[in-house]
């Protein structure tokens, strides 16, 4: 046995086939929910394993999952790593262009997908020369257009694969390829080894504990162990911290909740009714709403049985942290800093604030010079790295690889997009993306920074910072400004006033546009390439 994620993922099933693995709340709050003990679980990601072997399916070749949360996405899943094929996630929000490009940059060999992406995915399966088996969940919007390849139903694939298992053994070298689109750019996709995505993504089965030494650890520790963490990951699982979560889960041989789609008062009724200990999110577009409900309409809900929220993928602001603290005080926050490309780095210290997102690091964490790649010294400016178990590098791009990955003192080691300094014990704090700095008059500003500080405005509901021409200093700071609902009276010259005490005049935005909704991806992460636009009227 290795630590391949398919043979980890049985172990844990032979170990407790009868507990509670999956539950699925389609509509929250209606009765209607669907449970799956990890051996039903597993016996139903063996039928799609045996459908997609029958239809052509080879070890290497990717399988599209452009799919809500449901129970087919996590069985789809398993299914394509049982048979050593790579699973690849796809944002449901793509359109057409952004879905043809990713077809052909993943060179998908089947796709299970959403009966009402039928349309898309007729437009870009002919345009996606390797694409040649489709698997449709549901059915197609009444009068779409049909993909030339015709697709099975889902459950007519479920129903004539085998629910044994039967499979060739594995490797921990087997891939797996979470594609990000990141703030800015076309979607790429990290390509992971699973033994080092179980280390550096899933914690070595213990997140928050001693990595098992051995791949037969990780059951043994489940049969050992009881049952009563309930994990419940509320981003899209098409995101990389709900999937990871996911599995993180199933390591534990714990019970996952998922619902379709993100409803805050949906996920408080659900966190009371299925006891749940520990909730994922990403960032202030989550944070926010959630704490909305739980302050408003929902003021009151049972939380008593949750002990932890965690954030990846963006960081919360000091005010939103603060919030939460005041309504939920009895349950442990954590402010985690990660990436697609590097798995799990640390987490955010108390005394973090606007500007100052300090992190205790993993031991596998760096600051390097971006040219040299060698450490910098404290206080010195350079960019967040990761050394050991990080990815092989970029799906189809071996110049982006080439410039991100690199080997030192005998380690691989990948370099992410995070300006950062470290101080002398060892603590990192993150400026901001190093892709989205400002250069305002030859000064420079990380869009995070600013952010953070309107945030703390009592009128502000979500803003985005971005860069835009200026005549004298090149650039100038912009900022696009959602204000709470209800509030009509917010002015640029209020933003400034804020402001003023709070940064350095020439982190103060210059150009303030206000907005009805500030977009995001599904998962809350900055969508700045749109903020940029708004902002320079476009």
């Amino acid at each position: 046995m290795e630590y391949n994620l398919a043979d980890l993922f049985e172990s844990v099933v032979d170990a407790v086939p009868g507990r509670e693995a999956l539950v699925y709340l389609d509509h929250p709050g209606t009765g209607a929910r669907t449970a799956l003990t990890y051996g039903e679980l597993d016996a139903a990601a063996n039928r799609i394993a045996h459908h997609l072997l029958a239809a052509g399916v080879s070890p290497g070749e990717h399988v599209g999952l452009y799919l809500y949360n449901g129970v087919e996405y996590l069985q789809s899943a398993l299914a394509a790593i049982k048979i050593r094929a790579v699973p690849v996630n796809i944002n449901y929000r793509y359109v057409e262009d952004e879905l043809i490009y990713l077809f052909r940059d993943a060179d998908l060999t089947a796709v299970v997908f959403e009966g009402e992406f039928t349309p898309r995915v007729a437009a870009a399966q002919p345009r996606s020369p390797k694409l040649r088996h489709l698997v449709r969940v549901g059915e197609a919007p009444e009068g779409s257009p049909e993909p030339a390849i015709p697709p099975v139903r889902f459950a007519d694939a479920e129903a004539g694969g085998s629910p044994e298992r039967g499979f060739g053994p594995r490797s921990a070298d087997d891939q797996f390829i979470i594609y990000t689109g990141g703030t800015t750019g076309m979607p790429k996709g990290v390509m992971w080894r699973q033994e080092d995505l179980f280390f550096s993504g899933l914690g070595g089965g213990a997140p928050t504990g001693e990595p098992v030494k051995r791949p037969e650890e990780l059951a043994e520790r489940v049969a050992a162990g009881g049952e009563g963490l309930v994990f419940f990951p509320t981003p899209p699982l098409m995101h990389g911290t709900a999937t990871l979560t996911s599995f993180i889960s199933f390591n534990f041989g714990q019970k996952l909740v998922i619902h379709r789609k993100y409803a805050p008062e949906a996920v408080l009724r659900t966190i009371a009714e299925e006891r749940v200990t520990s909730v994922s999110l990403v960032g202030d577009a989550m944070m926010r709403p959630l704490l909305d409900a739980l302050d408003g309409p929902m003021r009151g809900s049972d939380l008593s049985s949750l002990f932890s929220v965690s954030s990846s993928g963006a960081i919360l602001s000091e005010t939103l942290r603060d919030r939460f603290r005041a309504l939920a005080p009895n349950c442990m926050l954590l402010d985690n800093f990660g990436s697609s490309e590097s798995g799990f780095n640390g987490t955010a210290t108390a005394d973090s604030g606007p500007g100052r997102f300090r992190i205790e690091v993993n031991e596998r964490t760096l600051v390097v010079d971006p040219a040299t790649h060698a450490p910098v010294a404290p206080g010195e400016i350079g960019r967040v790295a990761q050394r050991g178990h990080v990815p092989l590098g970029y799906y189809n791009d071996p110049g982006k690889t080439a410039e991100t990955f690199f080997e030192r003192d005998g380690l691989r080691c990948v370099l992410l997009g995070d300006m950062a300094t470290i101080d002398e014990q060892g603590i990192v704090t993150v400026l901001g993306r190093g892709s989205q700095c400002i250069n305002t008059g030859g000064e420079k500003v990380y869009p995070e920074e600013v952010e953070h500080v309107l945030k703390a405005h009592p009128d502000v509901y979500d803003v985005l910072v971005a860069g835009v021409p200026d005549e004298r200093w090149g650039n100038r700071v912009a900022a696009v400004v959602q204000p709470r609902a209800g509030v009509d009276t917010l002015t640029a010259e209020a933003i400034e006033a804020h402001c003023r005490g709070r940064l350095a005049g020439y982190k103060i935005p210059r150009t303030v546009v206000f907005t009805d909704h500030v977009q995001r991806s599904p998962s809350g992460k900055a969508d700045y390439r749109w903020a940029k636009q708004v902002a320079s009227g476009g």
